[in-house]
């Protein structure tokens, strides 16, 4: 009975619809790529695109932190310090979930 219990199975609809998404999410870029690729940008533009994945990092986990407790806080002062001394999004975004992760299991 307890092998039942981590049997893990997958759902042929679940998979399709999963991979339909990675699908549209995938042209969707390479659409955007493509059509950018397509004008002339003006420098104000091209600056605003610049920061546009920042700009949507920090209006999608804003909300939590500012919701959030002392674990959260705790994560994103290492968010933020990672950031300052690597520039690196991807990067601070890791440590930001690993460290979230470590704080909740600690405070």
């Amino acid at each position: 009975m307890a092998s039942d219990a981590l049997t893990l199975s997958l759902d042929p609809l679940v998979v399709a619809v999963v991979l339909a998404m990675a699908l549209i999410t995938f042209l969707t870029k390479v659409g955007g790529i493509w059509l950018v690729r397509r004008f002339e940008l003006s420098d104000r533009l091209e600056a605003g695109l610049t920061v546009l994945p920042g700009a949507i990092v920090v209006a999608v986990i804003g909300p939590e932190l500012a919701a959030g407790g002392p674990a959260e806080w705790a994560a994103g002062g290492a968010v933020l310090l990672v950031m300052w001394r690597t520039e690196s999004i991807l990067l601070a975004l890791c440590t930001g979930v690993i460290a979230v992760v470590a704080f909740r299991m600690v405070l």
